[in-house]
């Protein structure tokens, strides 16, 4: 059976996170080496069945050797393996995994599970996303909160809530845990391009901290900031950064 890019995004990052908590449940790892075997095998299952079922297109993945051959490609796969290793192998719920595809840079396809929660979002299946309390929630890093996003919340009066990995970050704003996303300080494509997909499907908000759009597979990989909030915050945002 042929799957569309999308169910194949879905199929692959629900069955990468099934593979993740077997490992897990094995046993045989603890701390950095469970999350280095996780990372390892996660990676591997999703490269190989990318390149058995997308032979043409380009990969590029946090876990993988980069090559400029994908830089040619107009279709290019944007995959991390285990997004929040820490929080993978701390045996907690806020980490994902992040399979997209990215067209002439944008990032139009994707899907992230989080396999803690058994649930998977993707880019063909939106859902309404739930309203927005009186009171704004930012949603940050749970170790190293960005100094930006601290004071951007001061700002506006939003509430500073902690978690792991950006893709339950993100996924957290349309399963309306909180409501901004806010960014800067340092991640590389792999850390938002399924995020952001599955984001602009459900209707937010998607960009740079100056406003402007995310564009992927660039030869410089290092993406250091991100905005993903609903629509009518956007302004709201910006204009506090």
């Amino acid at each position: 059976m042929s799957r569309s890019d999308a169910e194949l995004a879905a199929h692959l990052a629900e069955q990468a996170g099934r593979i993740l908590l077997q490992v897990r449940a094995s046993g045989m790892f603890g701390g950095k080496s469970l999350g280095k075997a996780g990372d390892q095998t996660a990676n591997q299952f999703l490269c190989h069945a990318l390149r058995e079922q997308r032979p043409e297109d380009g990969l590029l993945s946090e876990e993988e050797k980069d090559s400029a051959e994908r830089l040619e490609k107009s279709r290019v796969w944007i995959i991390d393996p285990v997004d929040g290793t820490r929080e993978y192998g701390e045996e907690r719920t806020d980490w994902a995994v992040h399979v997209a595809l990215a067209v002439d840079g944008a990032p139009v396809i994707g899907a992230v599970a989080l396999p803690g929660m058994d649930l998977v979002l993707r880019t063909d299946e939106p859902a309404p996303v739930p309203p927005a309390p009186d009171t704004l929630r930012m949603v940050v890093s749970r170790t190293r909160p960005a100094a930006e996003a601290v004071r951007v919340a001061e700002q506006i009066g939003a509430e500073l809530v902690g978690m792991g990995s950006a893709g339950a970050k993100a996924m957290a704003i349309i399963r309306g845990e909180v409501d901004i996303y806010l960014h800067t300080g340092g991640q590389y494509e792999w850390d938002s391009c399924a995020p952001a997909a599955v984001a602009l499907a459900h209707g937010l908000h998607v960009s740079r901290i100056d406003g402007s759009p995310m564009i992927y597979n660039q030869k410089d990989v290092y993406m250091p900031d991100l905005l993903i909030c609903r629509k009518e915050h956007a302004e709201l945002v910006l204009n506090a950064l």
